[in-house]
């Protein structure tokens, strides 16, 4: 039996994240993805199409550049948002860019600690990534520096 549209976009996210409440809601299962995500692994027929795409996957450097790339420059707005909602679960939060969060905890009290990965450390790895290739990767986060070391020394000026 051929999976169906859903169950295959599940297999491809799952194997890109290992995520299966994300992979779930990504393929669009809903308010329940979690519940979903993890019912699909278990049947034999899922597992057969994550096993076939892990084999013809390959992470690639250009993949690895990417995701520290996000890392050091991602947006962190959904994490925002998320941690200034009120106490009501929010509706949609699997569809929040939560890329670069490392940690959320709810302490006693009933606030809302989010834990970020660290960027200078991304920048780090970005960093002897591209000193052991080509110097393409690291140079426009370097132009980015200097044009932001001359706008600020320019609005010193004025």
């Amino acid at each position: 039996m051929a999976l169906e549209e859903k169950e295959r976009l599940f297999c491809l996210f799952f194997s890109q994240t290992r995520d299966a409440r994300s992979s779930a809601a990504k393929a669009g299962y809903g308010l329940k993805a979690r519940k979903h995500g993890l019912a699909l692994l278990e049947r034999s027929d899922i597992k057969k199409e994550i096993e076939r795409l892990d084999k013809k996957r390959k992470i690639n450097r250009d993949e690895i550049i990417t995701g520290y790339r996000q890392l050091a420059f991602g947006n962190i707005s959904d994490a925002v948002r998320l941690a200034y909602s009120d106490d009501k679960p929010l509706l949609g939060t699997e569809k929040l860019d939560l890329f670069n969060v490392s940690e959320i905890k709810r302490s006693k009290g009933g606030g809302l600690e989010i834990k970020f990965f660290d960027r200078i450390k991304a920048l780090e790895h970005l960093e002897q990534l591209c000193s052991v290739g080509d110097d393409e990767c690291a140079h426009p986060f370097y132009k980015a520096l200097e044009n932001s070391a001359a706008k600020l020394r320019n609005d010193k000026l004025e």
